[in-house]
């Protein structure tokens, strides 16, 4: 007698429950799915009949089926979509396919599937019918009610963040426009509260299907282009799934985006003879300044990293045409000739144009003792430092990363103004404790540190730190609050004006997180400077493109990077324009 071996007698199992499954009783969808977030019929056997909207197999090992429309119930709180886990790739099934599942009911991680198949027939075709969705919805849970069918968003939908399209393959999208992040438009507290939770009522995720990382081609990306935040999808189809803590949308046809947002080739017009901005040059460590030094404490990791973040640098500031520009995340290394800062300087000067030659701000004081430090440089053809360069290093800037001042005298007129350039303590809470701890206000931690700076920080001006006995000041660089926060109107309640909030119709932004814009870049103009501003805006060049298109080589095709000023860093430059003279 032969035996036969347990994996034909197993195949043999699977093809006795075949027509099995044709007798079974078909348990609908909606009951399984249940009208809360877990289903009702967990650890149960059941046999589901339904159409197959799409399949994903290649890391996500399963399809979606969703019940024939003829058999749906009247609830709206119950879906008539479900998730088949196929992990041993049993099923031959493709979308269109009317399909009989035979398995047992499992939630994962939030998701409502059936698993453990014992049985996959195909018994026709049908056209799935799609489910108009509209958004916000009272609570992200509520989209329960549609996890596993097919939906379709009418409506244009804007893409508000790209930060995982390259490592992940997925979008987040927005019904109604841009989100603002609560306390850039809210104050602080409840009213910050109400914005956050009507924004998370608006927003989805938009996946590539797929848990592969480092995708390539890269999804929804067009090559040789971009995918920007203000970019927009009309009419979307997908299916609805629930992974990682979030809703989901998986499509089931290419999705044609259309440009709302074009990369503006130069910085929005702000007038004046004299123009300041601020850059965040995100981690600009040269290695040891010879060429090597790589990996460095932060930024990049090699010499070909450096070159291209070099090169991304160099044509955002040229391309800014600023007579004084303010630095952030620049290597706290010194003013040498091996210094970042001087490296910086010296291609700046190698690319600039006839009229443009920059210079660096130096100064004995102490920097700080962080890795990182703030800079001034400025164009020695059209401003000169007066007075003494000087930073501020009294509480709570001692240890930390200092403001930088100098007062500059235009050439063609002798007029005087003086530049602060800072970098305030960031959001992280790391060793943040009693009222530096996140108050759940919006204001995340060290608050308490950054208001206290702001109070430093104008005192320290009204005292004229360069010795220049003159009024005219401007505060810019990254404060690390948003409009609202209590940082921003400390500074606005001693009587700074904040010049992008005046000059600019819409509401500014300069930094994306988690789909929230905001702007953390700010400057702010004493009462006598802000009658000479003629402009001022952020030019949108980094925080709205994909972080997959920066200077980094690691974890992204090779094909990717241009050495334009696109994605130079996360942050926006500001530029302000200034007409000094009589007023």
């Amino acid at each position: 007698m032969t035996l036969l071996r347990p994996r034909y007698l197993a195949f043999l199992s699977f093809l006795t429950a075949l027509p099995l499954a044709a007798c079974a009783a078909i348990t609908p969808i909606h009951d399984i799915q249940g009208s809360g977030e877990a289903s009702p019929m967990v650890d149960k056997q059941a046999t589901i009949q339904g159409i197959v909207l799409g399949t994903y197999g290649d890391s996500i090992s399963g399809f979606f089926v969703q019940e024939e429309q003829a058999d749906w119930d009247n609830d709206p709180a119950t879906s008539e979509g479900l998730f088949i886990y196929d992990k041993e790739g049993i099923a031959q099934v493709k979308p269109g396919n009317v399909v009989r599942v035979s398995g047992k009911v499992t939630e994962f991680k939030g998701l409502t599937q059936l698993s453990f198949l014992t049985s996959v027939e195909v018994l026709g075709s049908e056209r799935p019918m799609a489910v108009p969705v509209v958004l916000p919805v009272a609570t992200p849970s509520m989209l329960e009610r549609y996890e596993g069918m097919l939906v379709r968003f009418e409506e244009p939908m804007t893409v508000v963040e790209t930060y995982d399209l390259g490592r992940y393959g997925s979008v987040t999208l927005a019904a109604g426009g841009r989100l603002w992040n609560p306390t850039n438009v809210a104050m602080p507290g409840e009213a910050a509260r109400k914005q956050a939770a009507a924004n998370n009522a608006r927003r989805i995720i938009l996946d590539d299907g797929s848990n592969r990382r480092n995708p390539s081609p890269i999804p929804f990306l067009p090559a040789g282009g971009t995918l920007r935040a203000g970019d927009t999808v009309t009419d979307l189809m997908a299916v609805m799934t629930y992974s990682f803590d979030e809703y989901r949308l998986y499509p089931v046809a290419p999705v044609a985006f259309q440009p709302g947002n074009p990369r503006p080739a130069a910085p929005p017009p702000v007038g004046g003879s004299l123009r300041v901005a601020s850059a965040n040059l995100l981690n600009y460590f040269n290695g040891d300044g010879k060429g090597g030094g790589f990996p460095t404490e932060r930024g990049a990791t090699t010499p070909t990293e450096f070159r291209r973040q070099h090169a991304k640098a160099v044509a955002a500031l040229l391309g800014l045409q600023a007579d004084i520009v303010g630095l952030m995340e620049v290597e706290n290394d010194g003013f040498g000739e091996e210094s970042s800062l001087m490296m910086l300087v010296r291609g700046l000067n190698d690319a600039a144009p006839e009229g443009v030659q920059y210079a660096a701000v130096t100064t004995d004081q102490n920097l700080g003792t962080d890795a990182i430090r703030v800079a001034l440089i400025y164009n020695t053809k059209t401003v000169r430092p007066a007075g003494t360069a000087a930073a501020c290093n009294e509480p709570p800037f001692t240890g930390r990363r200092p403001p930088l001042a100098q007062t500059f005298e235009q050439i063609a007129t002798g007029e005087k103004l003086t530049v602060a350039v800072n970098h305030f303590k960031s959001k992280g809470c790391g060793s943040a404790s009693g009222a530096n701890a996140d108050q759940s206000d919006g204001q995340g931690c060290w608050n308490q540190e950054r208001t206290e700076s702001a109070r430093t920080l104008v005192r320290w001006l009204a005292s004229h730190p360069t010795g220049v006995q003159d009024d005219d000041f401007l505060i810019i660089g990254d404060l690390n609050a948003y409009a609202m926060e209590d940082p921003v109107r400390t500074i606005r309640e001693a009587g700074y004006v904040d010049v992008l909030a005046a000059h600019n119709e819409g509401v500014p932004y300069s930094y994306i997180y988690k789909g929230e814009a905001g702007y953390l870049d700010h400057a702010l103009a004493s009462p006598s400077l802000a009658k000479c501003v003629t402009g001022a805006a952020e030019w949108h060049i980094n925080a709205d493109e994909p972080r997959v298109l920066d200077y980094n080589e690691e974890d992204r095709p090779a094909n990717l990077y241009a050495p334009g000023a696109w994605r130079a860093s996360d942050h926006d430059p500001v530029l302000v324009g200034i007409e000094l003279g009589p007023r």
